[in-house]
C-alpha cells in the first residue's frame, strides 16, 4: 500500500535540539590549526549559532510539503519517497537516488526542469531521513535496487530509467542487474574506476593522473568511511546524542566535496543536517557503508557518465568502458560531488541529453 506522507517534526524535537545547542560543551584548538586537525573550531560554532538562532525548520518543512511525498513498505522496511509526475503523458519515468551525507533534498533544485521531461520518483535511501533507520542486516546496494524495482513496479512504470551518484550510483547499476527489462539506462554522476591488473592498454597523461589519485584514496582510507565502514554503531551513538557532532560530521564532507565556487547556502546544508538529527538515522546511514557490496554483478543496460572536477576522484573512461556499456561521456570544469545541488543547470542538462539518446533509439 502507498500512503501518502506530510512532514511534521514534533515540536518538542526542536525544543531538544535547542535545548542541546545551547548546551554545547565545546574542545579547544590549537592556534593556526586551519583544517589539519579537521573541521575547523571557528566555523562550526557559526554554523552552530546560525542553526540555533536564524535556521527556521518549519520553513523549510513547509517548503517541503509543497511536494507529494509518499511512504511504502517493501521488504519489511518503510521507504519514503517524492512521486512528481511530468504534465507530458509521454515521459520517461526517472528514479533518482541520493547518497552520504545527502539525502532526497538533494534533487530540490532539479525537480521542476527535470518534471517537464519525466515523471519523477525521489526516494530516501532505507535508513536514511524519513524513510526511518533500518532494523536488521543486510540493507546493501543490491537489496536497495531490489526494493526500486518493486517501488517501480507499485507505481506503474513498466519503462523508466535511473540516476544516481555517491551510494546511489551504485544502487541505479544494481538496478540494471535486478530489473534489465524495465532500465532503458543508468545516468550516474560519480563512478569509482579502481585499477584493474588485466587491463592491457595506454592510458592518457590525464587519465594516469587520475588513477595514481584513486590509487592514493585507498591505499588512505578516509577516516569516516572508516569508522562508518567498521564500526557505524560506535560513531553514530555520538552523532546521533550530539546535534554538534553530526553538524561537523557532514559540513567537513560538503567542504571537502564541493567546488570552492558552488553556492550550497547554509541554510541547504542545515536542512540536510537537520533531517539527520530529526530523524536520529545516523547510525543506521552510516550502516550502509558497512552493508553496501560493491560487486553488484554485470550492468547489461546502457550507461552514461557525468564527471565532475572537483568530485572525490574523476573516472577514467577505459577502465569505465571494460565494466559498462558506455555509450555517454561528458566532462564538467565545475561541480563537486553533489552535482545537482551545485550545478544543476549542467546536471539537468546532461541527464536529459543521456535519456533522450536511450529513448530515440527504441
Amino acid at each position: 500500500m502507498i500512503k501518502p506522507f506530510r512532514i511534521n517534526v514534533p515540536e518538542a524535537d526542536l525544543d531538544d535540539l535547542n535545548d542541546r545547542l545551547v548546551r554545547t560543551r565545546w574542545p579547544n584548538e590549537v592556534t593556526d590549526a586551519g583544517t589539519d586537525y579537521g573541521f575547523p573550531l571557528a566555523r562550526l560554532k557559526e554554523l552552530a549559532e546560525y542553526w540555533l538562532t536564524t535556521y527556521k525548520w518549519r520553513d523549510h518543512e513547509a517548503k517541503l510539503n509543497e511536494l507529494p511525498h509518499f511512504t511504502t513498505e517493501i521488504d519489511g522496511q518503510n521507504i519514503h519517497f517524492v512521486h512528481v509526475r511530468s504534465e507530458r503523458p509521454d515521459a520517461l519515468a526517472l528514479i533518482l537516488t541520493h547518497g552520504w551525507p545527502g539525502s532526497f533534498l538533494e534533487f530540490l533544485d532539479v525537480i521542476e526542469p527535470l518534471s517537464r521531461d519525466f515523471h519523477l520518483v525521489i526516494p530516501s535511501i532505507p535508513g536514511y531521513g524519513f524513510s526511518g533507520p533500518t532494523h536488521e542486516r543486510g540493507w546493501g546496494i543490491v537489496r536497495i535496487a531490489h526494493a526500486w524495482a518493486e517501488l517501480m513496479r507499485r507505481l506503474g512504470y513498466e519503462h523508466y530509467g535511473a540516476q544516481g551518484g555517491d551510494f546511489g550510483s551504485g544502487i541505479s547499476i544494481a538496478l540494471g542487474t535486478a530489473a534489465p527489462d524495465q532500465l532503458v539506462g543508468v545516468h550516474v554522476n560519480y563512478l569509482p574506476t579502481p585499477p584493474d591488473p588485466e587491463a592491457d592498454f595506454d592510458l592518457s597523461a590525464s587519465d594516469r593522473a587520475r588513477l595514481e589519485k584513486i590509487k592514493s584514496l585507498m591505499a588512505n582510507r578516509p577516516p569516516f568511511q572508516a569508522l562508518q565502514a567498521l564500526t557505524p554503531q560506535t560513531i553514530g551513538y555520538a552523532l546521533t546524542d550530539s546535534p554538534v557532532g553530526q553538524l561537523a560530521w557532514i559540513a567537513e564532507r560538503f567542504a571537502q566535496w564541493t567546488d570552492p565556487s558552488s553556492s550550497i547556502s547554509d541554510e541547504r546544508l542545515l536542512t540536510d543536517i537537520s533531517l539527520y538529527w530529526l530523524t536520529a538515522t545516523a547510525a543506521s546511514a552510516a550502516r550502509l557503508h558497512h552493508d553496501a557490496v560493491r560487486n553488484v554483478g554485470p550492468c547489461p543496460v546502457p550507461v552514461g557518465v557525468a564527471v565532475f572536477a572537483h568530485d572525490i576522484t574523476q573516472s577514467v573512461r577505459p577502465l569505465a568502458e571494460r565494466l559498462y556499456d558506455i555509450n555517454h561521456w561528458s566532462e564538467f570544469e565545475r561541480g563537486g560531488h553533489f552535482a545537482a545541488m551545485e550545478v544543476p543547470e549542467l546536471f539537468v542538462d546532461d541527464v536529459r541529453s543521456f535519456f533522450e539518446k536511450q529513448t530515440s533509439a527504441k
